[in-house]
């Protein structure tokens, strides 16, 4: 069976990573069962999570999760697309984590009333004495790292304009279809449905929140999707 390393559920959510979510929707959609291990972050080959242990075959990242399956399992995530619609999946997959993704953990990560609701949780496993370095060190590598990208020196007002943008085009995306391409859940649905699971949650207080929320497209798209891949967390 194959082992997917997680955080775990956090802020109403199958998991505090989106990416760790997408993997868990990639593996559901592929009809592959796996066991969750929440002990595996220190030995991530890539130093993040997730990452899979397939029969000993260690694979990090979940795109390269994706790719693994489809060439292991033989799995099309994206079968029934046009060439054109799988084009536009894989754009729109990459808008969100590639930069909708970059919101979230600003705000999540810069805002220090979101840190102490949010992040801060992740270390709570850690012993106390050593807790708030950790905490300190983390949050400073995370920050440092959005920096270096670029995203993390824009404004928040600026950054809270990007984010707003992309709300908009996949809110007019999801106006002409309930998925993203077709009629069944393509391989960016995994994507799409985590980013705005996470722009969701009610623990935090962002703009990017406040854009998605009055969205009832976007709202009722989340819905469905948990509904279908993690009802126990439907109500939250």
């Amino acid at each position: 069976m194959i082992t997917l390393y997680t955080f775990g559920p956090y802020f109403g959510l199958p998991d505090g990573s989106p990416f760790v979510t997408k993997a868990m929707v990639l593996l559901k959609l592929a009809g592959l069962p796996y066991r969750e291990d929440r002990k595996g972050y220190s030995k991530a080959p890539k130093g993040k999570l997730p990452y899979i242990d397939d029969d000993g075959t260690r694979i990090a990242d979940s795109t390269f999760i994706r790719l693994h399956i489809e060439r292991k399992y033989g799995v099309d995530f994206d079968g029934g697309l046009s060439p054109e619609q799988r084009a536009i999946a894989w754009a729109i997959e990459k808008m969100c984590e590639e930069h909708l993704y970059l919101a979230l953990i600003y705000g999540r990560w810069f805002d220090d009333r979101n840190f102490e609701k949010g992040p801060a949780q992740f270390f709570d496993a850690v012993p106390a004495p050593m807790r708030p370095i950790i905490r300190m060190m983390i949050r400073r590598k995370v920050r440092n790292n959005l920096r270096a990208h670029g995203f993390g020196k824009h404004s928040p007002a600026e950054v809270d304009e990007l984010a707003t943008r992309d709300i908009d085009a996949l809110a007019t995306i999801l106006y002409v279809t309930h998925l993203i391409c077709g009629d069944r859940p393509c391989g960016a649905d995994a994507t799409v449905f985590a980013l705005v699971a996470g722009l969701l949650a009610p623990t935090f207080e962002m703009a990017a929140r406040q854009a998605a929320q009055p969205r009832p497209n976007l709202v009722a798209y989340r819905g469905r999707m948990m509904r279908t891949y993690f009802p126990e967390h439907a109500s939250a």
